[in-house]
């Protein structure tokens, strides 16, 4: 997402909590999405068919999808790409929510779907997303499944209670005008992490997340965070500032480092 005009900042709606800060709790539930719902358009009737994905998001935050070419959502959105993506809490992720469901937070991107064609995006899709879901790996390259970005128009976001926003896709997204040389500088970062630092990476879930610590994995990064995984449940350490090259990058990973080793 680059290029583009600036976004005025969020407007303060007084009647909503101060905390409630929607670009920062969309770009949390975007960026920790494993499922979501998809909805796409019958071309014969025309009416709304929802079904369960799997979700990984691209660099700039572009919902990943991994779909079958045989069946309905996908010949839907082949003919139609308008689609809707509902992403909630999921797995372990949703089991400290308690309550009422409703009351949880999530988020609806309203998008326009493409199917991957560029050899260079298409590789870097399948890591992220199988990153985010290593067993696609058994079907990920059968000649009927393809990788669809769905490319984000609009955005709601329900927080709960008084806090809710409609607007612009581009509040939740990360402006990377070089995606290709962030690719690298990202799986470098996170065999290193993966490699040399396990233990600090429990470290951050325990000090920095309040997680039980374990064997936390790095499985992605982005110019505004770092995602951690243990099992089904995803992580968000969002960075202070953007990180789009190796020294602001290695600048935020050191925070991370200090502030989890504060007493």
């Amino acid at each position: 997402m680059s290029g583009s005009t600036p976004l005025p900042p969020i407007p303060r709606d007084p009647r909503q909590p101060e905390d409630f800060d929607p670009a920062a709790l969309g770009k949390v539930l975007l960026r920790t999405a494993r499922i979501g719902t998809l909805a796409t358009l019958e071309p014969a009737g025309g009416f709304p068919f929802a079904t369960l994905v799997n979700v990984a998001t691209d660099l700039d935050g572009t919902p990943l999808i991994l779909v079958s070419q045989l069946s309905s959502h996908t010949r839907n959105l082949v003919s139609d790409a308008r689609v809707s993506l509902l992403i909630t809490k999921s797995g372990q992720n949703a089991r400290a929510e308690k309550g009422d469901p409703m009351a949880h937070p999530r988020l609806t991107v309203q998008a326009r779907a493409a199917r991957i064609e560029n050899e260079e995006v298409r590789a870097r899709a399948r890591r992220r997303f199988l990153a985010r879901h290593p067993k696609a790996q058994i079907y990920a390259d059968f000649a009927d499944f393809a990788f669809f970005r769905l490319e984000p128009v609009s955005i709601h976001i329900n927080g709960g209670f008084a806090r809710a926003f409609e607007g612009d896709a581009r509040y939740i997204m990360s402006d990377l005008p070089e995606p290709a040389a962030f690719d690298a500088l990202e799986q470098d970062a996170l065999d290193h992490l993966n490699a040399d630092h396990a233990a600090a990476l429990s470290l951050y879930a325990e000090r920095l997340a309040g997680k039980s610590p374990g064997a936390w994995r790095a499985a992605s990064l982005d110019p505004d965070g770092l995602d951690l995984m243990l099992g089904d449940e995803v992580l968000r350490l969002p960075f202070d500032h953007p990180a789009r090259d190796a020294e602001t990058l290695m600048a935020a990973l050191k925070r991370f480092r200090t502030q989890s080793a504060q007493p």
